[in-house]
């Protein structure tokens, strides 16, 4: 056993059975209060089948703040899980359903049903001998295309030096499962997630990437050299894959799909679900951050050659507020002072300059400078085209184009 797995696993194995010799791919689903598991597990089921063996493990879970009844009703939705996996289970793709209720209050979450079933997941890919295997993201309201799995096995068989990779995305936005209402909420959520991220490649920001917690995979070894999952009850992948990409050993996976729920949800403080329940009850459009804040940062990047040569340069306002008070000048002396190379320079200034320190810039941008913009008029100009096909683009016509981009990038 690693010395991760010896101090940081909350408790020893959780699953008795002996996992397949071969192992590669584990995918982990946080599941509460999960309506529609079933129709995620069959997913999974009904995905084409890999060159390896893989496992889904469940993790069914409950909070010490919980009343009986959700502990009753989540007991239920666990024993019929349970009673589908020992049916549907074969030798080359088993399911595994753990049941963990009445979790300490202060950590209860997604974060750390995540953790409980990715730690358990490192323990059987060492077992099998495999640190090296991958653990796969996905949540119990999801669903994904039939090459999900195969598509994960066959990237990190391609790229044997990446840790991690964030996996394409796709809302559904048209049905009769969900009221129209919600299909308008989620298409304009969405396209906030994806402005949010192609604006921050174009200021100019390396490592802009996706962080959707059904939507991201991670090889066993790097997940535990970086030291597992957070106990977040939320956000916690954005903390988590953060972790990994300033290596510059992130990938996306744009060869498949993840189909994530776009029900409103009460389980978390933030969030998809938080945030379409929001936009239901205030009946609101969707905004986002303003475009001059990402103009301001691209400003900002654009001058990093200057602070590696120590030639003067001027910041927008908006950024030199905000680096007012972070010591600025002597974490560039001191960045400076470890490198040799523009090169070496660049890369510890991103590594210092990161995704949680772009999200701190934008929160002060936009509480000082640049209050949230409607989502459709940053899409409009962050596409760079002034035609009128553009300007009377609707909300659900300039995601498709966001997403087109996403799917080629």
């Amino acid at each position: 056993m690693t010395r991760y797995l010896r101090e940081h696993t909350l408790r020893g194995p959780l699953i008795d059975r002996v996992p397949a010799s071969g192992l590669r791919t584990v995918v982990v689903i946080p599941a509460k209060d999960e309506e529609n598991l079933i129709e995620s597990l069959e997913a999974l089921l009904h995905c084409n089948q890999t060159h390896f063996p893989a496992e889904v493990i469940v993790v069914v879970n409950t909070s010490e703040r919980d009343g009986e009844d959700c502990h009753k009703h989540n007991k239920e939705i666990a024993g019929q899980a349970k009673d589908w996996a020992a049916t549907h289970s074969n030798s080359h793709l088993r399911f595994h359903i753990l049941t963990q209720f009445h979790l300490p209050k202060k950590h209860a979450g997604v974060g750390l049903a995540r953790k409980i079933g990715m730690d358990e997941a490192c323990l059987r890919l060492e077992a099998v001998g495999n640190p090296t295997g991958v653990i796969v993201c996905f949540d119990g309201d999801s669903l994904c295309d039939r090459n999900y799995l195969t598509e994960i096995e066959k990237h990190f068989d391609e790229h044997p030096k990446m840790q991690g990779a964030s996996i394409y995305f796709e809302h559904p936005l048209e049905g009769e499962q969900f009221s129209s209402e919600l299909y308008e909420a989620i298409i304009g959520y969405e396209l906030h997630l994806r402005v949010f991220v192609q604006a921050q490649r174009w200021a100019g920001f390396p490592f802009a990437t996706q962080t959707i917690g059904s939507s991201m995979a991670v090889r066993s070894d790097a997940y535990q050299e970086q030291c597992g999952m957070n106990k977040r009850q939320a956000g916690e992948d954005f903390y988590f894959l953060h972790k990994f990409t300033p290596l510059g050993r992130v990938r996306e996976i744009n060869t498949t799909r993840v189909i994530p729920s776009p029900r409103p949800s009460h389980r978390v403080p933030f969030g998809t679900g938080k945030a379409v329940e929001k936009l239901l009850e205030s009946n609101a459009g969707q905004t986002t951050y303003a475009p001059q804040s990402f103009q301001d940062l691209k400003g900002f990047f654009d001058q990093i050659s200057a602070f590696y040569h120590s030639q003067t340069y001027r910041l927008p306002e908006s950024v030199s507020s905000f680096l007012a008070t972070r010591s600025f000048e002597e974490r560039i002396a001191e960045i400076r002072s470890h490198v040799t190379s523009y090169a070496g320079f660049e890369t510890r200034f991103f590594r210092y300059f990161n995704a949680f320190l772009i999200m701190k810039y934008l929160h002060h941008a936009r509480d000082h400078f640049y209050p949230d913009t409607d989502v459709t008029k940053a899409a409009r100009w962050l596409l760079h085209n002034e035609g009128e096909s553009i300007a009377k683009a609707s909300p659900l016509e300039l995601l498709l184009q966001y997403r087109e981009a996403d799917r080629s990038y």
